[in-house]
Parts: C-alpha cells; sequence; structure tokens
C-alpha cells in the first residue's frame, strides 16, 4: 500500500464526508438561529404589548388608537413568522446532525477501505508504478533493475492478471539473463492470453527461446514442449522456427534450417532480425557448398559499399577489445533505419567490411536502392547503436556512391570521440 495513494484516498474520504456532514450541520445552525431570532421577537412583542395596554390604562391613548396600534403590533408580529418559517420537528428515529456527523466519520473511512480491497485496483496500481520505475529509473545497473524486477513479481502475484507486466517482466529477466525466471513469466503471459491464439503463440515461442538460453543453447524435451504448444496454435510463430532452424544447423541439417528461415522472412519480412536470418541463410548454403538461388529471402544484390575501418593511432591499445563496434550506412539527408549496419568489435580493427542488402534493417530499406550513402562507423561501450558520451566514432568525409564492385574500398577512420 503506498502512501501516496492512501493520502489521496483520505482526501476524498474527507470531501464525500463534507458533502454529507457539513449541511446537516449548517442545516441546524441555520434553524437555532432562526429560533433565536424568533424568540426575540415575541419578548419584543409582549413587551410592547405591555407597555400599550399601560397608557390605555393611564388614558394616554383613546380606545380607537389603542386599536389600531395593538392591530398594527400583531400584524408585524404574523409579517415576521411569515417571512422566517419554523424549522421543520425532528422525526423520531432520525438521529441529531452531531450523531449523523460521528456515525459518518467512523463508518464511511472504514467501509470505503473494506470495499475496496474487495472490488478496487490497488494491485494493478502498484504494478504500474513498479513497472514505470523499472522504465524510468536512473539505477540502470543489473542489480537495480533485477531489484525492481523481483519487487514487480511479488506483486503481479498478488495481482496475476495483467499481460502487460507478465510480457515486460519476461523481457527484462531475459535482459537479465535469469531466462528460468523469464520463462515462467512468460508462461503466465501464455494462459492470460490463451483466448487470443496467435498472441498465445508468440508467449510460448518466448518460453520456447527462454528455456533454449536457459539450456545453453540444447534442444532439451522443455524446450521441445513450448515449442510445440507455440506451434499447435500458430505454425508460423517465428521464435520457434527461429529455434528449429538454429537446431537444424547445429546438427548440420543445413537444409532444414533454410526452410525454417525462409519461412520466418516469409511470414514477418519486417521482422527486426531478418538481417541475421538473412545471413543465417547465406552460411547454410556455403556449408552446403551451393550458390544462394535467386528466389530465396537471401538473394541479395551486388550493390553495395565496401569501406576498411580503422582505429586512429592515439587510440591503440586504449580501447577494450569488447567495445562494440556498428558500422552503418545512411541516406544523406534524411532520416529514418540505416540502410545496412554490421556489427563488430574492436578487436576486429582494421576491419573491411561490405555494406550490402544482406545487412538491411528492413526490407524496404536497402542500400542496393540508392546511389550514394553516407558512412559512419562507432565503436560503443554500452552496446547500443544510439551514442554516448565516451563512445569514438568516425566518418567518411562525404557521400560515397553504391556500386556493385568490391573491391572499391573507402578507407574511414575513427578518430572522433562523443562529448
Amino acid at each position: 500500500m503506498t502512501t501516496t495513494f492512501w493520502f489521496a484516498a483520505a482526501t476524498m474520504i474527507a470531501l464525500a464526508l463534507a458533502f454529507i456532514v457539513a449541511p446537516a450541520v449548517r442545516n441546524r445552525s441555520r434553524n437555532r438561529a432562526g429560533d433565536e431570532l424568533r424568540q426575540q421577537n415575541l419578548i419584543a412583542y409582549r413587551g410592547r404589548m405591555a407597555e400599550l395596554d399601560a397608557d390605555y390604562q393611564a388614558g394616554i391613548i383613546d380606545p380607537q388608537t389603542y386599536g389600531q396600534l395593538r392591530d398594527e403590533l400583531a400584524g408585524g408580529l404574523l409579517d415576521d413568522v411569515a417571512e422566517r418559517p419554523a424549522s421543520a420537528p425532528v422525526r423520531p428515529g432520525t438521529g441529531g446532525a452531531r450523531l449523523l456527523a460521528i456515525g459518518c466519520v467512523l463508518v464511511v473511512p472504514v467501509l470505503a477501505v473494506l470495499l475496496y480491497q474487495h472490488w478496487g485496483a490497488l494491485g494493478q496500481v502498484e504494478q504500474w508504478q513498479t513497472m514505470k520505475q523499472m522504465m524510468d529509473s536512473p539505477d540502470g545497473s543489473a542489480a537495480g533493475i533485477g531489484k525492481l524486477a523481483d519487487q514487480l513479481n511479488e506483486r503481479l502475484k498478488t495481482a496475476p492478471d495483467n499481460p502487460e507486466g507478465w510480457g515486460l517482466l519476461g523481457q527484462t529477466y531475459m535482459n537479465l539473463e535469469r531466462y528460468d525466471d523469464a520463462a515462467q513469466a512468460f508462461e503466465q503471459l501464455a494462459r492470460l492470453e490463451a483466448g487470443v491464439p496467435e498472441q498465445a503463440a508468440s508467449a510460448w515461442g518466448l518460453v520456447a527461446q527462454a528455456r533454449f538460453f536457459a539450456s545453453q543453447g540444447n534442444m532439451t524435451p522443455a524446450v521441445s514442449q513450448a515449442i510445440d504448444q507455440a506451434r499447435t496454435l500458430n505454425p508460423d510463430e517465428v521464435n520457434s522456427l527461429g529455434l528449429l532452424g538454429i537446431s537444424a544447423f547445429d546438427q548440420k541439417d543445413y537444409r532444414a534450417a533454410i526452410k525454417y528461415w525462409e519461412r520466418i522472412a516469409k511470414v514477418a519480412p519486417d521482422h527486426p532480425e531478418l538481417s541475421a536470418i538473412r545471413q543465417g541463410i547465406i552460411a547454410a548454403y556455403t556449408r552446403m557448398g551451393k550458390p544462394v538461388p535467386a528466389g530465396s529471402a537471401a538473394a541479395i544484390s551486388a550493390r553495395g559499399v565496401t569501406v576498411k575501418v580503422e582505429l586512429a593511432p592515439d587510440l591503440a591499445g586504449k580501447i577494450p577489445d569488447d567495445t562494440t563496434l556498428f558500422v552503418f550506412a545512411r541516406q544523406p539527408d534524411r532520416q529514418g533505419p540505416p540502410l545496412a549496419i554490421a556489427r563488430l568489435t574492436a578487436a576486429d580493427l582494421p576491419a573491411r567490411v561490405r555494406l550490402n542488402d544482406a545487412l538491411s534493417m528492413a526490407p524496404n530499406a536497402r542500400i542496393s536502392a540508392a546511389d550514394q550513402v553516407l558512412v559512419t562507423a562507432r565503436l560503443s561501450r554500452s552496446g547500443t547503436a544510439m551514442p554516448k558520451s565516451g563512445d569514438w566514432q568516425g566518418s567518411l568525409g562525404k557521400p560515397v556512391k553504391v556500386d556493385a564492385d568490391p573491391q572499391i574500398i573507402n578507407r574511414l577512420v575513427i578518430d572522433q570521440p562523443i562529448p
């Protein structure tokens, strides 16, 4: 139970009580004030009548004047009573404003808390807060993210009907390489999505992927079982097809690997790992000693750009070998994803890289369709393609022509720090 939530709840209850108690107290005060005014008017009337009677008895006023003044005085009292109606009598059994206020103060908060705990959504509120902390946490360390993930896990167990929460939890555990925990989270997601076969199939594919990593790349019975559940719901579930392709490739069944990977390229042409899938298909054909056929998803245009990436001499020995190296090409003066991107490490430097359609990120953004491109190489300490302070990069000074000759080499030097 969060302090912020209960403070807001207490404020709302207080406002509700104000609407109930204040009118009763205000009406009671108004009625009391009216009664007192009428009592004062009655006392004044009686005093004035006594004075009038005394003047009449003393002969100061004549009978006609006495009657006229008496009638006027009585009429004034009646007019005052008509303008200020008497308060309604208290009905038996209704209780006073004080009892009503005390009862509301005691009963309303207790009843509100009990009913909210029974029907409310506090569990979802706490889950959402934890999910937001995970995504916005300034502590990007594995320990910090892991602690938040475990908090979300405990809250999801008490209120499990939250597919978004289980999905985020599973992906977080995957990033933390806690694959068994990820598999359990994805299993919960699969059960919640049971009514939507395609989404349930995707969840079981993620279960298979987590179990595959947990088994260090072995096709265990648990992995096979998750794949079977996924493909029963959707034979073209891409995570399952990818794992089957990897397993077939490891067993040197290259034809089967190509079949699975070609299927992914057909049913998911915008798959984010399509470049890696194409490279796998090319590798499988290479292992069989055969060229990639023209109709294959891995068939690519000969057009591209070749670059030789080098490290500036003054940086030699200063960059760890495991630092991620990205080499990518973009269209000049245009936004959008790179037309081709290669991922290596600093240990590969100097490196000769051919940027072509095999390294494209999307089927509708290929380097073979461009006339010229700008090429950049970046050493990323974080391992992500987005530039960050502390990274190093280099670029070709001007756009270079895209052509079919891989022997035209453009020299690129990494020598610029990113502040």
